[in-house]
């Protein structure tokens, strides 16, 4: 029979922190009462008892005097904890062996529900917390876990009920009816932030469940993955031990939360799991026909206990199936391993091996400045290569760097090869290019592969993550070309095609000033550019569109032309042109006001209107004779004139100033003016 014990099997930290802290306590020789079961596990309590130790609840804590109260793992309320350094007058010492996960569970809500600020007008009854989530809060905390475990009973001991709500869930569907309850029991349920933390030992998977509920339901919310990193490093670990296990034995008490979670995710992946509370509660010969049997155990489960098991189960001592159950490893192999500690320079990698991996800042980035706590957290994954097994201290040295450069130098070589888009952050930029890091490896682009058409302004690729594909890779000469301008020119094909098949004349578009010259604007429709001409900008004359646009602007035209993938547009919509009623705001014998848009030799142009202009000639500006319109007007210049002629087809107005003066000129010289008028316009 093969037997495989996993790693994690047994005390977690904070369980074993708690019992030790019991131990010593009884060395001393002081009166020591556990604030509750220190533990789970009835042959644990059992052999406390025995040296001494007795089992104390809340309610009887004033009955104490001259001795010690440990308060367990799994932690109280605040209400007991505040009771407890009262009694230091009874001479009452307490020691808090609370798990440091715990303990951050109770500063996070006790945070979160003294900020909040109470709903207007609502009330909190003292209620049980299940039973709160009915009650509008501007602040509602949601507890995932056993509502009758000690834990979680201690934890909403840290609310402060009167400022939050508070409710506990054990599973998806009962979740998602107490939050369906708290937003329809609230007027405007945006204004309420909802938080979720989990028990410690809460399953891991139906923790998302909750966490994608509250993602659907609520869009003010806080979660807090309070998981405690070894049970869920626990859980997953026994999952994958049963699930290639022909039979699962779990250890452990059935009073124990965690134990009985093991047992589920156990059974889930294998059917033939069974659970021993006791060595004695063993039955070989069920286990007997499996060639292979994985054994976990429950973190309030002791060392000798699993020993018992095993020595019952085969002939091999516990320390070598222990020392078994760690994988081989060797310089140059691969492992993943799980962060445990995190200095400024250094990780240290749990990799299930004796020996804990470390990983030096050097072998991690590039950046020699690099704080690594801000790169990676305890709890991560991370896939390294082993450079030493044994740097001299017993400690394995690893790199994360090396494989993440082999591999990505694997993956350019085949990105080049089938012509993938990569992804990566521009680093550099210089005179001649892009510098992007793929994976710690440096690939160029050159300026001329950058863009099209061709662009020297590179500074807008700045900190910018860009794509391109590999169009030379030479490791050995650390030569690695990308090209990125080929993508932009397939998209844009991509782009003109999808256009071209949709648009036709007449339609209005959309889009950007790309680039501006004085002969008109370049208009990105959305990967296909459109040209509108400086004589179709406006009904308004526009000299130099320089002076009217800039570069980003976004303007609306419609397509006067497509030519293959030329594309005209036209700013001047017919609904806007300023002709459309002219004969009727410039009647004949009209007087208006306009301001001189031009000035030429044989008269002067009058805006009368945006897209407007009228013509007064030299002869009609004064009854004197006069030899140049620049002599008596000048551009700007804003006078009043009479209108003498309209011609709607030629889109032409004549204008008079002399007519508004006192008639005292022979008929014949006024008809002779009108004709030199008229001629003048013509001109134009």
């Amino acid at each position: 029979m093969k037997i495989e014990v996993a790693r994690s099997a047994g005390f977690c930290f904070g369980v074993q922190r708690a019992v030790d802290t019991v131990y010593k306590t009884l060395a001393t020789g002081e009166k020591v009462y556990t604030l509750g079961q220190i533990v789970h596990n009835e042959y644990v309590c059992g052999e406390l008892e025995k040296l001494g130790a007795e089992v104390i609840d809340a309610e009887h804590l004033d009955t104490l005097s001259d001795c010690t109260v440990i308060i367990r793992a799994h932690g109280v309320s605040r209400h007991v904890e505040e009771k407890l350094k009262v009694l230091a007058a009874q001479n009452v010492r307490y020691i808090d062996a609370t798990c440091p996960f715990v303990k951050k569970i109770h500063r996070i809500v006790l945070n979160e529900s003294e900020g909040a600020v109470p709903a207007p007008g609502s009330e909190t009854p003292v209620l049980p917390a299940s039973d709160t989530a009915t009650r509008p809060h501007s602040t509602h905390i949601f507890i995932a876990g056993d509502p009758s475990h000690p834990e979680v009973q201690g934890i909403v001991g840290w609310i402060d009920t009167k400022k939050s709500g508070c409710s506990v869930v054990e599973s998806p569907e009962e979740f998602e009816e107490k939050i369906t309850q708290t937003l329809e029991n609230t007027d405007d349920f945006r204004n309420i932030k909802t938080v979720l933390v989990a028990q410690t030992t809460f399953n891991h998977k139906k923790f998302k469940q909750f966490i994608e509920i509250l993602a659907k339901k609520h869009y003010n919310t806080i979660v807090y993955d309070t998981i405690c990193n070894a049970t869920e490093e626990r859980q997953r670990e026994a999952a994958e031990l049963a699930g290639r296990s022909g039979a699962m034995v779990v250890i452990g008490s059935r009073g124990s939360s965690n134990t009985r979670k093991l047992y589920e995710i156990c059974k889930q992946e294998c059917a033939n799991t069974y659970f021993c509370e006791q060595p004695g509660d063993l039955r070989v010969n069920r286990l007997t026909p499996f060639y292979s049997v994985g054994i976990t155990a429950g973190a309030s489960t002791p060392k000798n206990i699993i020993k018992e098991v095993l020595s019952i189960m085969s002939e091999e001592n516990f320390d070598q199936l222990l020392e078994e159950s760690f994988k081989p490893i060797h310089q140059g192999s691969v492992v993943e391993g799980t962060v445990i500690r995190v200095k400024e320079d250094e990780i240290a990698l749990n990799i299930g091996y004796k020996a804990d991996g470390i990983i030096t800042r050097q072998e991690y980035t590039n950046d020699s400045n690099a704080d690594l706590r801000t790169l990676v957290k305890e709890g991560d994954k991370l896939q390294v290569k082993i450079i030493k097994v044994n740097d001299g201290e017993g400690q394995v040295m690893l790199s994360y760097k090396r494989l993440a450069t082999e591999r990505a130098y694997k993956r350019l070589e085949e990105a080049s090869e089938s012509n993938e888009i990569i992804t990566a952050p521009v680093t550099e930029i210089t005179k001649g290019g892009l510098s992007v890091d793929v994976e710690g490896v440096r690939v160029f682009i050159p300026l001329s592969f950058v863009s099209d058409p061709y662009d020297p302004n590179l500074e807008k690729y700045k900190d910018q993550t860009i794509e391109f594909k590999i169009v030379e890779f030479n490791p050995k000469k650390r030569r690695i070309i990308g090209n990125r301008a080929i993508l932009v020119k397939e998209k844009k094909k991509e782009l003109q095609a999808d256009f071209l098949s949709k648009s036709q004349v007449g339609d209005i578009v959309q889009g950007v000033v790309k680039n501006v010259t004085n002969f008109g604007i370049f208009v990105d429709l959305g990967g296909i550019d459109g040209l509108v001409h400086v004589s179709e900008i406006g009904w308004g004359r526009i000299e130099n569109p320089v002076k009217h646009f800039k570069v980003g602007d976004e303007v609306r035209a419609f397509v006067k032309e497509i030519k293959d993938d030329k594309i005209a547009l036209s700013m001047k919509f017919p609904n806007e042109d300023p002709w459309a009623d002219a004969d009727e705001k410039f009647a004949v014998g009209t007087v208006v006001k306009g301001k001189v848009a031009r000035l030429q030799d044989f008269g002067a142009f009058v805006e009368l209107a945006p897209g407007v202009d009228g013509l007064l000639h030299v002869s009609q500006i004064s009854k004197e004779r006069i030899e140049k319109p620049s002599s008596v007007l000048k551009v700007g210049q804003e006078i009043e004139a009479v209108v003498t002629d309209i011609n709607l087809s030629a889109r032409k107005i004549s204008l008079s100033m002399k007519a508004l003066l006192a008639d005292d000129e022979p008929a014949e010289e006024q008809a002779e003016d009108q004709a030199e008028s008229t001629e003048g316009a013509s001109e134009e």
